[in-house]
């Protein structure tokens, strides 16, 4: 009796046809897809209204012209009012290539064989074959998850500080209204301070030096992050049978389940340190403008507090991917970071943040001092 070395027919035969017809870059079009029907939510996503889309427009020149005296620079201001589809597409155009380099396909495990000579290993070109096919494609699954899932509440891309490659600047107007009506804030200082924060983390991000020094951070970071990749090979490696594979086929994100997030590390202590300072500056420097234009706004400080350290688990998961934890005492101590270099030296002491060597390490992140002084002292100072 004939025995296919394929026991699932043409099922693989047809899905690689399929995938293969895709090109290289079915990954990315797979995230795209994925990240916005789930940005679209149940309510179909709305464009902002007529009115606070124009409330907004108002009031960013001249936010903007309290962010540019705080760093010395001018910049016309390049904001736009978009709905969670708009974030969404923006996200997944930033981060694209920080997790691409991760894109590395991975490695059928080998099956030992007895043979007339001995005994050797083999591998399964099936399953070489697949895990060349799909691999990619999961991390297409688990970034367009992630994306569209950060959008459900983040307001802009300042929610996670990672290295831009444009200056446009995306404010989720529905996002940042619904936070405004929940804790029963006006809505105009609710606008000034998201305006502010976005527009701070623009400048900051977009700078070459900074970009930079982000960048090889997040070399190392992402690399081990890229590890889940991995675990997703090995768990599909033991989906041999063809009613997981159909289960699979159905809902390819039910791969994703149960995933375990890579152990703390030095590269991750030093991507966390980096992104808790840029985090905490730029809400720190978002409330100086909102305290400049409109006076003291204790429940706004209270409520933001709140609002970043519960309930966010589409931004936590999307920092996840480039092995950043935005929740954890790293984040307390950057605040504290912060508040005592501006009590000492004013938020002017943060231009060091434009510079390649300005980020603090993990051990300055405890010891504010000597990060100062290391930044005043620096050549590129």
């Amino acid at each position: 009796m004939f025995v296919s070395d394929n026991p699932f027919g043409p099922l693989f035969g047809d899905l690689f046809n399929v995938l293969g017809q895709q090109g290289p870059h079915a990954w990315f079009d797979t995230a795209t897809q994925l990240a916005l029907s789930v940005a679209r939510g149940t309510d179909g996503d709305p464009n902002p209204d007529p009115r606070e889309r124009q409330r907004l427009e108002e009031l960013t020149p001249l936010v903007a012209r309290h962010v540019d005296a705080l760093f010395g620079v001018a910049r016309e201001p390049a904001l736009t009012a978009v709905n969670r589809s708009g974030l969404t597409v923006a996200a997944l155009a930033q981060w694209r290539p920080l997790i691409e380099p991760s894109l590395r396909p991975a490695t059928a495990s080998t099956t030992i064989v007895e043979t007339d000579t001995g005994t050797g290993t083999e591998t399964n070109p099936l399953m070489e074959q697949l895990l060349h096919t799909l691999g990619p494609l999961m991390t297409g699954f688990q970034l367009g998850s992630v994306a569209g899932h950060f959008s459900e509440r983040a307001w802009s891309l300042a929610a996670l500080p990672l290295p831009r490659l444009t200056p446009e600047q995306l404010i989720v107007v529905n996002n940042v209204s619904a936070f405004a009506e929940q804790w029963s804030l006006e809505r105009d200082e609710v606008y000034v301070f998201a305006v502010a924060q976005e527009l701070v983390a623009s400048l900051v991000l977009t700078q070459p030096g900074t970009g930079d020094a982000l960048r090889a951070l997040l070399l190392d970071a992402v690399r081990e992050a890229s590890a889940i990749q991995q675990d997703l090979m090995s768990r599909l490696q033991s989906m041999m049978r063809p009613d997981d594979l159909a289960s699979l086929l159905g809902d390819p994100s039910s791969l994703l389940e149960g995933i375990a997030l890579p152990e703390e590390s030095e590269a991750t202590r030093a991507i966390n340190a980096a992104a808790a300072a840029l985090m905490a500056f730029f809400d720190a420097a978002a409330h100086d403008v909102t305290r400049t234009l409109l006076g003291p706004r204790p429940q706004l400080v209270e409520a933001y507090r709140r609002h970043r350290r519960s309930d966010a688990r589409g931004e936590d998961a999307a920092a996840a991917l480039f092995g950043i934890a935005t929740q954890g005492p790293h984040h307390d101590a950057a605040q504290r970071f912060v508040e005592t270099l501006t009590a000492e030296h004013s938020l002017r002491v943060f231009d060091a943040l434009l510079r390649v060597d300005g980020l603090p390490s993990a051990s300055e992140l405890e010891d504010p001092a000597a990060w100062y002084e290391r930044v005043t002292n620096s050549p590129l100072a």
